[in-house]
């Protein structure tokens, strides 16, 4: 496959936040989902604390650089082709610019910055489907930026039963970039196991 850089969401500021924040949380021996894997670069990150990682991404670009990175990778929309309650982290720095549908590509680059008109087209359904796959203790560390409203963010995370906790902030001039920490709100269950 033809891979060009400018297909591949390369690390940049927002990926080492992430990837920072979330080995904090990750042990040895612990199975991490990287969703939206990109380069897979949070992925390695991940591994190289000693976790066993998958990445997913729908972008086939991106697959092949994780891989060649030597990151197992499911071509996959979020968390659809899983398991149910397997995953002790799940991580994701989502397509979070908001991004006005007149101005909207097609191309793979586009996709991995576009979050629709209010930068939480992909952050939703990522929400609503995550806490399928967590296992009971399990918890998802999720980048956003205040472009997207990060309170909306996190009344949409209550909403899908996570108590969302700041865990690292970095501010530049035109946003401030925060990692989430999501935990199931007490009383919540888990997915059901396959």
């Amino acid at each position: 496959m033809d891979r060009e850089p400018d297909r591949v969401y390369q690390p940049a500021e927002d990926s080492q936040l992430l990837a920072e924040a979330a080995v904090e949380a990750v042990a040895p021996g612990h199975l991490a989902l990287d969703v939206g894997t990109g380069s897979g670069y949070v992925a390695a990150t991940l591994a190289e604390r000693g976790a066993r990682v998958v990445g997913s991404d729908l972008n086939p670009h991106a697959c092949e650089a994780a891989s060649e990175r030597g990151i197992p990778v499911v071509r996959a929309n979020l968390v659809d082709p899983f398991r149910d309650g397997v995953f002790d982290l799940v991580v994701f720095n989502p397509p979070y610019l908001p991004t006005d549908p007149d101005e909207e590509r097609g191309d793979w680059m586009a996709r991995a910055l576009s979050g629709g008109e209010d930068g939480r087209a992909v952050v939703e359904p990522f929400l609503a489907s995550v806490g399928r796959v967590l296992a009971p203790a399990g918890e998802v560390y999720l980048l956003v930026s205040t472009l997207t409203g990060v309170d909306a963010v996190r009344e949409l995370a209550a909403d899908a039963g996570f108590d969302a906790e700041t865990v690292a902030t970095e501010s530049f001039p035109f946003e401030k970039l925060v990692v989430l920490c999501l935990s199931r709100t007490a009383g919540t269950g888990g997915g059901d196991k396959a």
